[in-house]
């Protein structure tokens, strides 16, 4: 190559050699400062490369920043910065009490299996006032325009609510639902997140639903599941007794307050408890 001036590939090929014998990577620069820094990242996963600079100067290895990064970049020791998901607010108004049916909707998600171990999601609407279940909607996917089309038909039926309260999650962050609840203008509560005590009425209501159904029956389609999911929403509005009611029926509970608009919640309960006398007591 000297002698002749020829490239590299045409004097491999004259004297017969692989290139690939010829050709071999230099050694990177700076080895020392290079093992340094992945000792440096090793121990402290999330510092950037100034932060390890500011180390490598304490053992005497200063340079310009220039290089230092180029180094940090090569060793391939960038972090990703953590972002956390947008979430969205809803209102800031304090959420009002479930005084009357239509007060307070509250709505979540519950996952089971039919047939061999398909997955599939069942979308619950309650109003926290009767403890009615108003919607049992199960698909293996449910999206947020889904929930919007669900919240319209309810609407149809029971009348627009003043509030719906549920978690974070994507279906009920996203712009479907956020579009959904200015056009209707409803007031839309987040609880705050790893916070399901504050969405209260519709965890029980889901405990119960697990108790008294996913755990007992064994689904062997969608509409196998759809089907027993229909009949168990019967029976809990109809036919099962709920102590927060006064042993009331959810359905029941709703034609009280539609024909009594004094009544209140608590009234309910006090009005199935039976006075007792002392002599009944003492037995």
């Amino acid at each position: 190559m000297r002698d002749y001036q020829v490239s590299q590939r045409r004097a491999c090929v004259l004297i017969g050699v692989d290139p690939k014998t010829v050709r071999r990577e230099r050694p990177p620069d700076h080895g020392a400062i290079r093992e340094a820094m992945r000792e440096i990242a090793g121990q402290r996963r999330r510092f950037g490369y100034r932060r390890i600079g500011v180390m490598l100067e304490r053992k005497g290895m200063s340079m310009n920043h220039k290089k230092l990064y180029r180094l940090y970049r090569e060793e391939g020791l960038s972090i990703r910065r953590r972002r956390g998901r947008k979430r969205a607010r809803g209102s800031r108004t304090p959420v009002p009490g479930a005084l009357r049916p239509g007060d307070r909707w509250s709505m979540d998600f519950v996952a089971d299996t039919f047939g061999a171990s398909r997955k599939f999601r069942i979308l619950a609407i309650n109003d926290d006032c009767c403890r009615e279940n108003l919607c049992l909607a199960a698909d293996t996917s449910i999206s947020g325009a889904r929930v919007a089309r669900e919240l319209d038909a309810l609407v149809r039926l029971h009348g627009k609510p003043a509030c719906i309260v549920s978690d974070n999650g994507t279906e009920f962050t996203s712009r479907a639902i956020l579009q959904w609840a200015s056009q209707n203008k409803v007031e839309w509560h987040y609880i705050d997140p790893g916070k399901p005590q504050q969405n209260g009425f519709i965890e029980s209501f889901n405990g119960s639903l697990r108790d008294e159904l996913l755990n007992e029956e064994l689904f062997d389609s969608l509409a196998d599941a759809r089907r027993k999911l229909a009949i168990w929403r019967y029976d809990y509005n109809h036919v099962r007794p709920h102590s927060s009611l006064g042993n009331r029926t959810p359905a029941q509970a709703r034609r009280t307050f539609v024909q009594d608009d004094s009544i209140t919640p608590g009234a309910l309960v006090q009005a199935s408890i039976p006075e007792y006398s002392t002599a009944r007591l003492s037995l």
